[in-house]
């Protein structure tokens, strides 16, 4: 993009909420998710609430699950069952979200109005602050510290304590330490995509080799014409996905409210900080 924007110029931003413990990380609650969270509240249903955020059905779940499990505590609780068919309200710290982020948007939007008029000259800046957002499409997307680092000559293996308590390893090169420049009590993303987890029974997974194995019972199984996506609550209140066939499912017989294991390789975990 080359041409330069010199007349009627405004900033705009998004406003997004965090946990203290997760400061710094983008888009824990940005204005998508923080405007689901207020149709849940008002109507009680989490497919209404997704019509009027702008969500599939299952987009407005994976985003509950993330933000329950970001936060450590649940935002989101959901009750099933009786003469409604059940619904889903805020918790208490949801409210207490909410709220404060009806406030921080009025602040907010007064700071872009006065920072617009202040702005006599913005030409090419748009393009290089491009640059600073990135996205990522891995599945799989867990916050946390750093509380282990094993280096050897090549390869680092490092262990990243989730919120909630489970806990990630992750192999990446001696340089990948380096410029994420991780050390014990940093704060770091693991990315792992629902394709590289495998799903297995307690017994089967303790005779597994693979590095990571984080039990969970399954809360939604989600079918499509060929594979299936699994969804885990860990014992920390994590949610994970795994991708795998139906018959794979059939054959585990996987369904709502049993426990299973997701393995996945240290190698698998893709590691990240925010700036």
């Amino acid at each position: 993009m080359t041409q330069a924007y010199t007349q009627g110029l405004q900033v705009g931003g998004s406003l997004t909420l965090g946990p203290e413990a997760a400061a710094g990380a983008s888009a824990l609650l940005n204005d998508r998710r923080l405007a689901l969270l207020e149709h849940i509240g008002s109507c009680g249903s989490i497919s209404q609430a997704a019509k009027l955020a702008g969500f599939s059905y299952k987009g407005a779940w994976d985003a509950v699950d993330a933000m329950n499990s970001l936060f450590g505590v649940s935002l989101v609780v959901t009750m099933t069952g009786g003469k409604g068919g059940g619904g889903a309200q805020l918790t208490e710290t949801g409210i207490r979200v909410v709220d404060a982020s009806r406030v921080l948007r009025r602040e907010h939007q007064k700071f872009l109005t006065a920072a617009s008029a202040g702005i006599a000259d913005f030409d090419n800046i748009y393009t290089w602050m491009r640059r600073l957002t990135v996205r990522t499409s891995a599945r799989n997307q867990f916050f946390g510290k750093v509380v282990a680092i094993k280096q050897a000559q090549v390869n680092v293996e490092v262990t990243l304590q989730l919120t909630g308590g489970d806990q990630i390893h992750a192999v990446i090169t001696n340089d990948g330490l380096n410029e994420l420049g991780l050390q014990i009590g940093s704060e770091a993303w693991a990315l792992v995509k629902a394709s590289w987890m495998i799903l297995a029974t307690p017994s089967a997974a303790s005779g597994l080799s693979a590095r990571n194995k984080l039990a969970g019972e399954v809360i939604r199984v989600h079918q499509g014409g060929v594979n299936a996506e699994v969804s885990l609550r860990c014992a920390g209140g994590n949610v994970l996905s795994a991708t795998l066939t139906n018959d794979s499912v059939a054959e585990l017989q996987i369904a709502e409210g049993k426990t299973m294991v997701a393995v996945f390789k240290a190698s698998s975990v893709i590691m990240g900080v925010t700036d």
